[in-house]
């Protein structure tokens, strides 16, 4: 099997649809996956889900030798994985965009829509 040149992977945008950690897991893990290969790769994490940008789970995970949340969020951001919170989370729980890494951006869907471009579109 022959490597697929990197100019010809597509990008992908998985949205978060709920507050729910081994999602996040699962949408990090795709998203890290999809950087090693060169694409683009966001997460928009909608309304409750923001929540999920804070806090760690790493004892749940250290037995097995995985990395926690807060590991996996730091990693995707360091290798160009764009996290994107709602607007309307921030409200919903009671926190501030000043509240969290200053890498993570905010937006609404309207915003994520129009910016989608040729990319795969996973909800997860």
């Amino acid at each position: 099997m022959r490597p697929r040149d990197i100019q010809s992977v597509r990008g992908i945008t998985i949205i978060l649809a709920a507050a729910d950690p081994e999602r996040f897991r699962t949408a990090l893990v795709l998203a890290l996956s999809q950087a090693a290969l060169g694409g683009r790769a966001r997460i928009f994490l909608q309304e409750r889900s923001v929540a999920l940008l804070n806090g760690d789970d790493a004892a749940d995970y250290a037995a097995a030798g995985l990395p926690g949340r807060a590991t996996m969020l730091a990693d995707a951001l360091d290798a160009g994985v764009e996290i994107i919170g709602c607007q309307s989370g921030l409200a919903l729980v009671n926190a501030a965009a000043g509240d969290f890494d200053p890498r993570i951006s905010w937006g609404g869907m309207v915003g994520l829509l129009q910016s989608l471009a040729d990319d795969r579109l996973v909800i997860v």
